[in-house]
């Protein structure tokens, strides 16, 4: 017989036998997957941002199903999500839950703060971090090289003369730009947030002076002025109690600094 058409003929069988064993192979391992978890995979944002505590969003569209886990971990979806996710696994959506917003909190730019050297490095905050802090004489404020800009899916952050800005209208709630963060001064409030503390600089007011004219000196007039004690001052830096805090914008009208907005 001629070699060709034997060579033709053990490739088809071979071909054959590899097609059913493959075949016979689907319908053994086969492993039915729950409807449910396409659906609810449609209904995430996609931003695969790790907020919910999980691997990506198809990660939590798994849990949701097999976990039984809570429907109100994804912040980019919102409460719109939520009642999605409600009707899909039929369980209960309670209360609305209110839209978390970044803040950036820093006003050092390049006219308020001054730089202790030149850097020539990579530009992203994490490597300017490594070196002495970075560039500018409070090692506690914004880098501005836009570590956080880069991993933001919606666009909600610029840098403007050396300084992370938040569009809050942008914003998804995503928490990347915490995590990308070195300096850690941006954190996710519950809208609305009607006065912040800019500032995270937590050296004394005498040690601050000639690094920034923005930082937070711990005088504590915000603390006496508030009329909700939801004001505290810890390692010479204030804190406000949004669980507390009416919005009076009283200890706005009394900081030295101006780093209460």
């Amino acid at each position: 017989m001629n070699i060709i058409v034997i060579a033709i003929i053990s490739t088809s069988v071979i071909g054959f036998l590899c097609a059913a064993l493959i075949t016979v192979a689907s319908k053994l391992m086969y492993v039915k997957t729950d409807e449910r978890v396409a659906k609810i995979r449609e209904s995430l944002p996609g931003a695969n941002c790790g907020a919910c505590g999980f691997s990506g969003c198809d990660g939590y569209a798994s849990a949701l199903v097999e976990e039984n886990c809570a429907i109100d971990l994804c912040p980019p979806g919102g409460d719109a999500l939520i009642g999605q996710l409600s009707d899909i696994l039929g369980v209960s959506a309670g209360e609305g839950h209110a839209k978390m917003v970044a803040i950036v909190h820093c006003l050092g730019d390049s006219e308020t703060k001054n730089d202790k050297m030149e850097y020539t490095g990579i530009n992203t905050c994490f490597a300017a971090k490594q070196l002495y802090g970075g560039r500018g004489a409070c090692t506690f404020g914004c880098l501005g090289f836009g570590d956080c800009v880069n991993v933001c899916p919606s666009s909600a952050i610029c840098i403007e003369n050396n300084l992370a800005r938040v569009d809050r209208r942008k914003c998804s709630s995503c928490t990347l730009c915490v995590k990308a963060c070195p300096t850690e001064i941006i954190t996710m409030e519950a809208e609305p947030v009607h006065v912040a503390v800019l500032c995270k600089n937590t050296e004394k007011g005498a040690r601050l002076k000639g690094k920034c004219t923005k930082g937070c000196i711990g005088c504590m007039k915000c603390v006496k002025e508030c009329p909700a004690e939801a004001i505290t001052v810890t390692e010479s830096l204030a804190a406000i109690d949004y669980t507390k805090c009416t919005g009076c914008g009283k200890c706005v009208d009394v900081c030295i600094a101006g780093c209460i907005l």
